[in-house]
């Protein structure tokens, strides 16, 4: 055996571009900044404890589970309980803010000190940059006593939607339609075709873990969350969750080492919320099933189970009156819920991944939290639904007992360690889930190489190809309406638009003259959004988030605008469906009306020109009026009263 100074070779673009298996098979790329390479028998490893001897964990041709095992019985109770906690990863431009670097001080007391190695990414900046800033994480991490790198995970950050807490700004990368854009299409080639190119721009920057896919059933049209799932019909929903795993995990049955780790979520019920209402406010705790259909909202997850998905993230909801298996529901979150967890999820459904709460269901819900009053601030969000007047001890002790293993949103994981102190948890029941945190790192090779190449990554982000790609899928999700104006709903060029909502830079560049007085034009084309209301403007969550009815008012700003633009000339209307609308008014406006779900000016005007044919349909249905929404069951599926355009609706009929 010989000690080989530190490797100073081309960097983590080698793991993508040599994705071979360890254990036992050739020599994967090893990479160090600080510790040390062992070379044995021709063979390099990273002496990441710095002991000169090469150990099990460090040990690249022993299985994953072996190494964990191993690794876990060498780690210190701060360290185990660090492991099992989820931070989000400081940026030093505040609590908000995408960029432009990490906080290097405050990574490193959360990494060095606290011993934290799973972190949520919520940066957005371009890719070389972003890799070096994911490498400066890793560089923290390699001196730690034990070496251990770090799993940097992300939100959606493919799509349109930026939204607090449920979605990061695309920047850089190839930006697809919503997760209903890919409903609307309804292709599972398609969606692992995405995931597998999202994959890659992942890794290319340092993510090796997504918060993601929604498995959710769009079942209450006014859920606030509608926008990140596939729709409302369970087993189509679950082909595209498949679909989704398998490209992002880069197997149909497993996670391969240059893929990306993946959390499928809610489980489960999330989508029943009453009248609508998130789960990410107290107000919003409840998921109901009076329609007796909670078993369909199982259905879309046993396709992940099916692809060997690495996680779950059970929901906030408590699951309110629900009865399995003759037995009461715990009127807990789900995510303190043993009968959901353990008896269902590991029981039943003999899923033996990683279980990872979503953020802050351990953290103290104030007055503000409970009520808005005062406004509820950044601080002060908490979603512990159920077990409120319980201790941070108790939460974690019950959480954990309940099965999940590690805690989102939570950066010092020291109550955990003052519940096994206090006998509330099993140090053996702590052990199991660092060992399962641990198998996955070992799986995605990042004890071997957890860096990556700036240079690798700009190259990525800029493929053309795969933009153009994506934005044609922009345009074939769309779901057209209504259309008297035939294939080609768009004039020849050079005829003059009136247009809302739309850059006229792109207006001209496609051979058309912007106008500025609708009377002038040939054709209005007019981007509107679909009908929220906001109803709890001093809840943090519930200050952005779109809630309420579905329908346009009669004082409505945008009806009236589609109203006056539509009596001086030809209308074509786009809707963006973040959640279904009632677009009962629009209908004898509208000349052509289409639904859409994330998609770019351009792309929009590949649809209107006949470049690319739009064929998407419906996700969801589009009620006729509020009393029929107010009438359906949360739980039930496409169930409202003579809907106005059915599930899988596409023009013609």
């Amino acid at each position: 055996m010989s000690i080989v100074p530190r490797f100073a070779g081309v960097l983590a673009a080698l793991l993508l571009a040599h994705p071979v298996g360890a254990q036992g098979g050739a020599q994967p790329s090893v990479q160090s900044t600080s510790a040390r390479i062992l070379a044995i028998a021709g063979k390099r490893f990273r002496d990441l404890n710095r002991n000169g001897t090469l150990e099990p964990y460090e040990d690249w041709r022993l299985p994953s589970a072996k190494r964990a095992k191993d690794l876990v019985g060498r780690m210190t109770t701060d360290e185990k309980v660090g492991a099992a906690v989820h931070g989000t990863a400081p940026i030093g431009g505040g609590p908000i803010a995408s960029g432009p670097a990490y906080d290097s001080a405050a990574a490193t007391a959360m990494i060095l000190t606290r011993n934290v190695n799973s972190i949520l990414t919520r940066m957005s900046i371009p890719p070389a940059a972003f890799a070096e800033q994911s490498n400066a994480l890793q560089r923290i991490a390699e001196r730690g006593r034990l070496g251990i790198p770090v799993t940097i995970s992300s939100d959606p950050r493919s799509h349109f939607q930026n939204v607090a807490g449920a979605s990061v700004a695309t920047s850089g990368f190839s930006q697809w339609p919503e997760a209903l854009g890919f409903g609307a299409l309804n292709d599972p080639a398609l969606v692992k075709r995405f995931a597998n190119i999202v994959r890659g721009e992942y890794r290319a920057v340092g993510i090796h873990m997504a918060l993601s896919p929604q498995a959710d059933l769009a079942t209450e049209p006014r859920w606030s969350r509608i926008n990140g799932t596939f729709g409302e019909r369970p087993d189509r929903v679950g082909a595209l969750v498949r679909a989704y795993v398998e490209g992002m995990q880069g197997s149909s049955t497993h996670l391969t080492r240059d893929g990306v780790a993946t959390i499928v979520k809610h489980w489960v019920g999330y989508g029943a919320s009453v009248d609508g209402y998130d789960g990410h406010n107290y107000y919003g705790r409840f998921a109901r099933f009076p329609g007796g259909n909670f078993q369909s909202h199982v259905t879309p997850f046993l396709g992940a189970f099916a692809a060997g998905v690495v996680g779950v993230m059970p929901t906030y909801a408590i699951l309110d009156g629900l009865t399995i298996d003759g037995k009461p529901v715990e009127p807990v979150g789900v995510g303190f819920n043993k009968q959901v967890l353990t008896d269902q999820l590991r029981g039943r459904y003999k899923f033996s991944g990683l279980v990872v709460s979503d953020w802050a269901i351990t953290q103290d819900c104030s007055a503000a939290c409970m009520t808005g009053v005062p406004r509820q601030a950044p601080f002060q969000i908490a979603m512990p639904w159920g077990v409120e007047t319980l201790t941070k001890e108790q939460r974690f002790a019950k959480g954990m007992n309940a099965g999940i293993d590690q805690f989102g949103g939570v950066d010092d994981g020291q109550p955990l360690a003052s519940a096994i102190n206090a006998g509330l948890l099993k140090p053996t029941r702590l052990d199991e889930a660092v060992e399962r945190i641990m198998k996955v790192k070992f799986d995605l090779g990042l004890f071997e190489n957890p860096y990556v190449d700036p240079s690798a990554a700009a190259q990525l982000a800029s493929s053309t190809t795969t933009r153009r790609e994506a934005s044609e899928a922009q345009a074939r999700a769309l779901v057209v309406l209504e259309n008297s104006r035939g294939t080609m709903m768009l004039p020849r060029a050079g005829a003059k638009l009136f247009v809302r909502g739309i850059d006229t830079s792109v207006v001209r560049a496609r051979g058309y003259q912007p106008v500025t007085n609708a009377s002038d034009a040939d054709v209005a084309v007019l981007r509107i959004k679909a009908p929220y209301q906001t109803l709890h403007p001093t809840f943090f969550f519930g200050s952005f988030q779109h809630e309420g009815d579905l329908d346009f008012k009669d004082a409505d700003t945008t009806l009236a605008m589609v109203r006056a633009t539509a009596a001086k000339v030809p209308t074509i209307v786009v809707i963006n469906l973040d959640r279904p609308a009632i677009v009962t008014a629009l209908v004898p406006l509208a000349k052509t009306l289409i639904g859409e779900f994330g998609a770019s000016d351009d792309a929009l005007f590949d649809a209107l020109t006949g470049r690319v044919r739009p064929v998407g349909r419906l996700p969801f249905e589009l009620p006729r009026s509020m009393d029929a929404v107010r009438a359906q069951q949360p739980d039930v599926p496409h169930d409202s009263r003579s809907p106005l355009y059915p599930v899988g609706y596409r023009w013609p009929k």
